[in-house]
């Protein structure tokens, strides 16, 4: 397949419509315009189009001569019905008119049709020829944008090798054709010329890639699809526009020449790279327009600052009218215009200066926290920056910080206050002088000198007021031995009254004095010791005691000063120490003292340490670095107290002795040494408990031991005695606690009492002694003779009731003995037995008494007997084995506890 092209986009075909745009400048426009159509048209169907205005500008009314064709505005021609051409031409005529009908102008148009090929059928006996493998690319064509026509505009046209021998029908596909945009480019069937229908806008469609076919009447196609391109050629039909509707640009004040102010930039929708999108700036007008500021690249369109004279406080906005052309900025570019704003940032370029060179205010004196005056300042910079703030700083006159000035946020003026009270005595008049800068930094521009602070003078004048006394100053420091005794006088705190520049008239009084040391003198304000004064005492802090004192004029006004004692230290405490020490055998075996001197460093370490020659012989003391001792074992002692008497003396030989009680325990910790000693010694009140148990048991042994005697005497003597004890006697005795049922039952077995009727119900009533405890007996009981009888170890005699009674008595009284008789031989065994249990811990008597014991970690269930009771062979009380039950209950009770 063939093309045969005569592109608008070619440089032929440019040529041609270059010489054919003259021509139509130089001719008449109303000329013959010859159209190319199809023989048969459709009905609607465009024919072509021509450019009307060439003929009559702006016709308001167009005339078709021949009613088959109806023109439109834009001189595009449609058919009105169905068209059959002939061989010949066809013509008819368009008729253009104004409003007004003063100028009417006419063009001819003529149709003629197109010669039609002889039809020759492939026949199906004939070989098919096969497709030619060989394929041209064609060349682009090109379609010029916005074209004017006259349309139909032919721009190509393909043919096949294939039409030599059969007839070749032609068609086309793609955007333009049965794509948008449609109906675009259409084909001529037979001869395969290729129309555009109208003219195209390349900023909506840059080319077209249409297929182009070759078939015969059958349908059969000798050749592939030819692609065909058709590029849009760009016309300068866009203006270029500025890419933002409202562009502000800053730049600060007083910058240099040449600072970069910002860019602007343009948009062209038409084909980059081309002298249509090639754009020129520049700034038609600058407003205000005098001196002239700003300058513009013409091809970047950044703007900078030609002058370093931008001064915001004289002009703080300037706007420019900025201009883009596109064709390289020729005249006859398509350009727009844009306005640009450039506001200038605030720089500090102008101090601050007073309003006043001077000013005046009065203060009362002892004023304080008083605003006494405001100063106000101008400055041109930006209000409410830190360009425009001001900051207020008294240079001269203030040295005693009386006064102090701030800033008022609100106004920005200078606010003067009095912080420190003023004296009128001392000073009545106080000049100051003041000055202010910025809170920012002054500009360093290259137009700009440094300028000096702005100052300003201030008199200040003090007015006078009777005050009250004055306490200056408010501490006093005096000095005194430590140990003062009581009575001796001391100065005190003095005041002052300014008006009369001495003390007389005032009043003192002590509002301040913890331990009650002084008093003080109402008019001289001098102190008297009250108590020995003791720079040890918890009161004093530093070597130093205080005391507050108020002084007080006739009408009440005071103040309030303090006083300190300053303690000179006396060596009057010698060293001491803790007195209790624990040696850890398994640790060490040894112990460090550290001694503490109340005094002063002065009167302190080193420390000299002594140990008693009573402790030598088991203990050494060694002084390590004049400030500690250790105290060391000679040998291993045995784990027990020690008693350790030793001297400590200080560096003036103020000494002190010691006796520390010294631990000796098997441990790790003191702590756990300790703990062991205070079981040990919890548990010795179990052992007193057991001795106070026996002598109960003792007791309630002489009591049963009377009761036998009685029975015994009873039963002996054969009497009928009337019983005076009630029939429940076992049962009104001791029964223990936790029996829930009566005791045993007491029986004439189990008391076997006389038959002759006794006096022990009427006997008179005497009290008897036990070694002097206390233990007293109610009744004289008769004993029966030739008892029990009981021995003492005390002098190894063999000591009865018959040799205690002193002989042997008469008849009448055989067999029997008084209760006074048994008592006198038992009161002095008695107590004896108790004496010696007192005096166990010597370990002068016998085996049987209570001695000392080491502690093996639990008490004895039941206490020592042995001290209160004799040896029970040779006194002979077995009859303890086989009480009775009133006696086994107290038994029980007395080993329980």
């Amino acid at each position: 397949m063939a093309v045969v092209c005569a592109a608008p986009g070619s440089t032929f075909s440019k040529q041609l419509l270059f010489f054919f745009l003259v021509l139509v400048l130089f001719c008449d426009g109303c000329q013959k315009v010859s159209l190319q159509v199809p023989s048969h048209l459709k009905a609607e169907t465009p024919v072509g189009k021509v450019n009307l205005e060439e003929c009559l500008k702006s016709p308001s009314l167009i005339l078709s001569s021949d009613p088959a064709f109806r023109i439109l505005e834009d001189g595009t021609i449609y058919t009105t019905h169905d068209l059959l051409l002939s061989s010949e031409k066809r013509g008819f005529s368009i008729l253009l008119s104004d409003g007004q009908g003063q100028e009417q102008k006419e063009l001819e148009i003529v149709l003629s049709a197109r010669e039609k090929k002889t039809f020759r059928k492939r026949h199906t006996k004939e070989p098919v020829h096969k497709r030619s493998k060989r394929r041209w690319a064609p060349i682009p064509c090109s379609l010029m944008e916005n074209s004017l026509g006259p349309f139909p505009q032919h721009i190509q046209q393909i043919q096949s090798d294939a039409a030599q021998n059969y007839t070749i029908f032609y068609s086309i596909s793609g955007p333009g054709v049965d794509k948008e945009p449609f109906n675009l480019f259409y084909i001529e069937k037979d001869t395969g010329d290729i129309y555009c229908t109208r003219s195209i806008d390349r900023e909506e469609y840059d080319q077209f890639l249409v297929y182009g076919y070759a078939t015969t009447a059958d349908g059969y196609a000798p050749d592939y699809p030819l692609p065909l391109l058709f590029k849009v050629e760009d016309d300068n039909d866009n203006a270029p526009y500025f890419e933002n509707k409202l562009t502000i640009f800053s730049v600060p004040e007083n910058c240099r020449s040449g600072t970069s102010v910002g860019q602007v930039t343009a948009i062209d929708k038409d084909e980059p790279g081309t002298l249509h999108t090639r754009l020129k700036y520049k700034i038609l007008l600058q407003i205000p327009d005098h001196p002239k500021h700003f300058s513009i690249h013409p091809d970047t369109g950044v703007i900078t600052t030609t002058t370093p004279f931008l001064d915001r406080e004289k002009c703080d906005t300037y706007k420019l009218v900025m201009e883009v052309r596109d064709m390289g900025g020729q005249p006859f570019g398509l350009f727009t215009t844009g306005t640009i704003t450039i506001s200038l940032e605030d720089e500090n370029d102008n101090p601050p200066s007073f309003t006043q060179t001077s000013y005046t205010a009065e203060v009362d004196e002892n004023r304080v926290d008083v605003e006494i005056l405001r100063m106000k300042v101008h400055d041109l910079d930006l209000p409410n920056t830190p360009h425009w703030k001001a900051v207020y700083t008294i240079l001269q006159g203030n040295e005693k910080g009386n006064f102090k000035i701030t800033t008022d946020p609100n106004t920005n003026e200078g606010v003067l206050c009095v912080v420190k009270p003023l004296n009128y005595e001392v000073s009545r008049q106080v000049t100051l002088q003041i000055g202010v800068l910025n809170e920012a930094q002054f500009t360093n521009a290259a137009n700009t000198q440094p300028p000096t602070m702005c100052t300003t003078t201030v008199t200040v004048k003090v007015k006078d007021s009777d005050e009250g006394p004055e306490c200056q100053p408010p501490v006093k420091v005096i000095q005194s031995k430590d140990g003062l005794p009581a009575g001796q006088e001391l100065l005190g705190y003095k005041a002052m009254d300014p008006e009369t520049s001495s003390g007389e008239g005032l009043r003192y009084k002590k509002v301040g004095d913890e331990d009650n040391w002084f008093d003080i003198n109402e008019i001289t304000g001098d102190l008297t010791t009250v108590k020995v004064l003791d720079r040890e005492s918890k009161f004093v802090k530093n070597n130093q005691y205080n005391i507050s004192v108020v002084a007080m004029d006739t009408v009440g006004r005071s103040c309030t000063g303090t006083l300190v004692v300053l303690l000179e230290d006396f060596n009057d405490h010698p060293p001491q120490i803790d007195k209790e020490v624990t040696i850890c055998q398994q640790e060490k075996d040894f112990a460090v003292l550290e001694p503490v001197d109340l005094d002063g460093p002065d009167n302190g370490p080193p420390f000299q340490f002594f140990l008693d020659n009573s402790s030598s012989k088991l203990w050494t003391l060694e002084s390590q670095d004049d400030k500690r001792a250790i105290l060391r074992q000679r040998h291993n002692l045995n784990y027990n107290y020690y008693s350790v008497p030793i001297q400590i003396q200080d560096r003036h030989g103020l000494s002190a002795r010691h006796v520390l009680s010294v631990r000796v325990c098997d441990c790790t910790v003191p702590t756990e040494c300790r703990m062991a000693v205070k079981e040990e010694r919890d548990a010795k009140p179990n052992i007193i408990l057991g001795k106070w148990a026996i002598l109960a048991m003792v007791l309630g042994s002489a009591l049963l031991l009377c009761i036998l005697f009685t029975c015994f005497c009873v039963t002996t003597t054969k009497r009928t005695v009337k019983k005076c004890f009630p029939d429940d006697v076992a049962q009104q005795n001791l029964i223990v606690s936790n029996t829930e049922g009566p005791g045993e039952e007491v029986t004439e077995a189990n008391i076997r009492l006389p038959t002759q009727t006794a006096n022990i119900c009427d006997t008179s009533t005497s009290v008897g002694t036990l070694g002097g405890q206390g233990i007293k007996t109610q009744q004289n009981f008769e004993m029966v003779k030739g008892g029990y009888t009981l021995e003492s170890n005390k002098g190894g005699g063999h000591h009865t009731l018959e040799s205690s009674k002193g002989g042997v008595l008469g008849a009448a009284d055989t067999g029997r003995y008084a209760y006074t008789d048994w008592q006198t031989f038992t009161q002095p065994r008695l107590g004896e037995k108790v004496y010696l249990c007192g005096q166990a811990e010597e370990h002068k008597h016998c085996e049987d008494y209570v001695r000392s014991y080491n502690y093996e970690g639990k008490g004895s269930m039941a206490g020592s007997v042995g001290c209160c009771s004799d040896r029970q062979e040779e006194e002979g009380l077995e009859f303890l084995d086989h009480l009775e039950p009133k006696f086994r209950t107290l038994a029980k009770t007395c080993v329980k506890k």
